[in-house]
């Protein structure tokens, strides 16, 4: 039974973007957390939401390269802390702002392709 305070949606959402951000595949993580992919699934999609055990979270969160706690204090709503390295890594923080660049040029490009697409019909 789920909680009225737990919220898996912000757990569906940083599991999604955790993988994007990453690349990896979900099997990928769910072999590395030995969960099913199932689970996975179903927690990244928000499917059939219910009481997890907390080892499953950890076991998630770990495989994700986060502290153990991070997907269960997401669900309670808490703010939840990447690894400390990780927060202050140049390089990560130099990706972020790349990873930004390329969905702003790709979001100019897609205006400028539906703009030249509409002058020509």
């Amino acid at each position: 039974m789920v909680n009225s305070g737990e919220d898996w949606s912000a757990v569906a959402s940083a599991i999604g973007s955790r993988l994007a951000e990453t690349r990896m595949t979900q099997m990928e993580v769910a072999s590395a957390a030995k969960v099913s992919l199932t689970t996975l699934r179903e927690l990244q999609h928000n499917l059939n939401p219910r009481r997890r055990r907390p080892q499953t979270l950890a076991a998630i969160s770990e495989a994700l390269d986060w502290p153990p706690a991070y997907l269960e204090q997401v669900l309670r709503g808490e703010t939840a802390s990447v690894h400390a390295d990780e927060a202050s890594d140049p390089v990560l923080k130099a990706l972020k702002g790349l990873e930004e660049e390329v969905a702003s040029l790709r979001a100019r490009l897609d205006r400028l392709e539906q703009q030249q697409a509409d002058e020509g019909a």
